[in-house]
């Protein structure tokens, strides 16, 4: 089974889970940031990560998610600036799975990743921001080595799962 990492990173957060998930995968594999893929003929298997923004996936990777074939499996991860778990982590997964909600989606992962303190500077005195804020202010350090790990380990699930599916 060949498998894809792709994904889209903008400061560099959801990339190093990109690198830990991909350096975790024993078969024939390849990673790419989305922008470079033309297409996912081919694979077994497709992990794809992204950003949360706005408690959503980013608009230029919309289009990849809901282009998605049917048939393949996929697995989602994503780095957000929210505490692990959270209301605001989980929508961004929950938008990724209503973007692709024809997609064999086996499983997802998210966790936290560093905010630029700028971002965090602009948005602190505005009411409907003051959670996302206080939470932003624990992603520092993140993803750590605790983060890499358990992606690693999210990996290896998804593999036994895709390798169940396949056999």
């Amino acid at each position: 089974m060949k498998v894809l990492v792709t994904y889209l990173s903008q400061t560099g957060n959801t990339e190093m889970v990109a690198r830990a998930i991909y350096d975790s995968i024993d078969r024939t594999k390849e990673i790419h940031p989305f922008q470079e893929v033309t297409s996912v003929e081919g694979y077994g298997l497709v992990f794809v990560g992204f950003p949360v923004y706005g408690n959503s996936v980013p608009p230029k990777i919309q289009p990849f998610l809901k282009g998605l074939p049917k048939h393949l499996p996929v697995a989602f991860f994503h780095t957000h600036a929210a505490l692990r778990g959270s209301e605001l982590a989980r929508t961004g997964i929950e938008n990724a799975l209503s973007l692709a909600s024809h997609a064999r989606v086996l499983g997802t992962f998210t966790c936290q990743g560093k905010v630029r303190p700028a971002v965090i500077e602009s948005l602190k005195d505005k009411p409907e921001h003051k959670k996302w804020c206080e939470e932003a202010m624990t992603s520092y350090g993140h993803p750590d080595a605790a983060d890499l790990a358990d992606a690693r380990e999210f990996a290896a699930g998804i593999l036994a799962k895709a390798t169940t599916l396949k056999g």
